[in-house]
């Protein structure tokens, strides 16, 4: 298999494609080979909203072969953390990249006026687009997909809305219909390089050498994925399925993280979704699961019987930050919440957490209706929020432009360190189910549930006694297996079928020989990479601490201490001092 990489400068305009198939070989792909290009480029006095700040784009060996390899990984110096940023996203933008040829697409430099970069097959053009700048996220892909037609067949389009023009550290990048590179303000960095949407899509045919193997892998692997157990979760209700469960658990948090219960559940629960205003079920390009669950919402514009219709996709992690953690309890409200939102382009988790710490905030005096414009901030007041998020679209005040600038920064003017529910500088994951949850979040290379789902440890521990090196050894051999499918690229939510050996076939049918062994010895190198680039960049595992309020809080597995959160977070830094060494070795090798 061959490999290339599209470097684009939008200060000089130059466009260079590379080959980079001894990357690929040596790391894999995606999250793997894109670490390896960061840990060269990315240092920590580079300012992430510079124009020499690169935003890095890739997919794996098995985007645009397998079912349900349908992600594409993003990697860059966050605005939020200063640390490494990476994200992941679905849609398209991992087919278009692979029918353009394109294995990792480079972005450097700063237009001198808003443009959007519009890729097709080897033909690379920066467009001016001023009439685009100030549009919503929503607007921006309608008004591309008719300037760019449907005659250049399935193209991708990726683009931010008015926060990551403004530059907001928590704003998003927005892919097709309803995907996200969602965390640490890739959003920001586009706003920084005037770059308001990507356009790509190319025409080439994936090689297949055999056929018959090829075919015979497929349909083993699109029957677990579409027909079994594996997937039906994502399928029926989605992760919103997830409410009921964790609110009865005690994990499901609420009122920014005061308890683990909510009492309107029920209200927001995937089931409730479902019922009242699930219209469609979408999918991601080239995934039998369907996962994207749209929601629909009819809404007067003007008296006396005008109405439009919105659809905004929903899931578990939207309808925490914006539903239980908000003390808002009917759907139709988190959705109309949602919906502002995704027009702005912020990180629907980031926005939530600011919201509901600036509402503790207000309720123990910290800030005051000077800051707030009048408004009072109270749980469960959805027109209220409603409010706040149109006063921050607008920088009504300093404390709105504050808000988008993260909860991190807010924390440093105003106070409330106590009770703000951050992990390595990001705005938390929606779990409350116990220590291993949160040394995840506080551990991982993303900061995220996504990195070695302690969440899913904590469940299993539910009701037993705890077992330190137990727990940190699954969050580990989790999140070492991640460096590979991460690397595939393929979703998280296929990760059942993925199974060591099933990859194995999957590579040796693309012509790719690995084992078992050698897989592993890539895994580690890609897992030490990253935390080395992470303690370039300026984390230290030293510096991790568990935030003062979950210590009060009653979780899945009961209170959690600062010992049960330090414990296990050295426990954690010893396994990957190993990997870090040998990826050290590895590098000079």
């Amino acid at each position: 298999m061959s490999f290339r990489m599209l470097s684009v400068n939008l200060s000089t305009g130059k466009v260079e494609f590379e080959d980079v198939s001894d990357l690929f070989s040596k790391y894999i792909g995606g999250t793997g080979v894109l670490s390896y290009l960061a840990l060269k480029d990315l240092r920590e006095d580079l300012d992430p909203v510079s124009p020499e700040s690169p935003i890095y784009f890739g997919i794996g060996p098995f985007n645009g072969y397998y079912p349900s390899a349908s992600k594409a990984v993003a990697i860059f110096k966050s605005p939020l953390t200063g640390n490494l940023g990476e994200s992941h996203a679905g849609g398209r933008f991992f087919m278009a990249m692979a029918s353009a040829g394109i294995h990792v697409l480079r972005i450097v430099g700063k237009a001198s006026c808003p443009v959007y970069l519009s890729i097709k097959d080897e033909e690379v053009k920066i467009i001016p687009c001023s009439s685009l700048w100030g549009k919503t996220a929503t607007a921006t892909e309608r008004i591309l997909r008719e300037i760019e037609g449907t005659k250049r067949g399935k193209e991708s389009i990726l683009r931010i809305g008015p926060a990551g023009e403004r530059l907001s550290r928590i704003a998003c990048v927005t892919v097709d219909s309803s995907r996200h590179f969602g965390r640490h303000g890739l959003g920001a960095i586009m706003g920084s390089k005037n770059l308001k949407a990507i356009v790509i899509s190319g025409n080439r045919t994936l090689r297949i050498s055999n056929w018959s193997e090829y075919q015979k892998l497929y349909k083993e692997i699109f029957d677990i994925l579409a027909y079994s157990e594996v997937s039906l979760k994502y399928r029926d209700l989605g992760t919103a399925s997830n409410v009921i469960p964790l609110s009865n658990t005690h994990s499901l948090p609420t009122r920014n993280f005061s308890q683990g219960f909510f009492e309107g559940a029920d209200g927001i629960s995937g089931e409730h979704f479902a019922d009242e205003y699930l219209v469609k079920q979408i999918a991601c390009a080239h995934c039998p699961i369907g996962c994207i669950h749209m929601g629909q919402l009819r809404e007067m514009f003007a008296e006396p019987h005008l109405f439009r219709t919105v659809r905004t996709s929903y899931d578990y992690e939207p309808i925490f930050a914006l539903g239980s953690n908000l003390g808002v309890s009917k759907a139709e409200e988190v959705l109309r919440l949602l919906s502002y939102v995704e027009r702005q382009g912020w990180d629907v988790m980031s926005i939530g957490v600011t919201l509901a710490w600036a509402t503790e905030a207000f309720q123990r005096g910290l800030i005051n209706t000077t800051h707030t414009n009048g408004l009072v901030l109270s749980f469960g007041d959805a027109q209220t929020y409603l409010k706040v998020l149109g006063n921050i679209s607008k920088g009504a005040t300093e404390f709105y432009r504050d808000l988008e600038r993260g909860l991190g920064f807010c924390v440093q003017k105003y106070g409330g360190e106590e009770f703000a529910i951050t992990f390595g500088g990001v705005e938390s994951p929606g779990y409350m189910t116990g220590p291993a949850a949160f040394v995840g979040f506080a551990v991982g290379v993303r900061h995220s549930h996504l990195d070695c789902a302690g969440y899913s440890v904590d469940q299993e521990f539910f009701g037993k006694a705890s077992d330190p090196y137990v727990e940190v050894e699954k969050l580990y051999k989790e999140s070492l297996w991640r460096m590979v499918t991460n690397s595939l690229v393929t979703c998280l939510f296929a990760r059942g079928g993925y199974t060591m050996p099933l990859v194995l076939r999957g590579l040796r049918v693309l012509g790719v020989e690995e084992t078992e062994e050698s897989l592993m010895r890539k895994a580690r190198i890609i897992h030490g990479m990253k935390y080395l680039l992470k303690e370039k960049l300026g984390f230290s595992f030293d510096s991790l601490k568990l935030p003062e309020k979950l210590t009060r809080v009653y979780t899945g597995r009961g209170l959690v201490s600062h010992k049960d959160f330090d414990d296990r977070v050295k426990l954690y830094k010893d396994k990957i001092k190993e990997d870090m060494a040998f990826a050290q070795e590895e590098l000079k090798a």
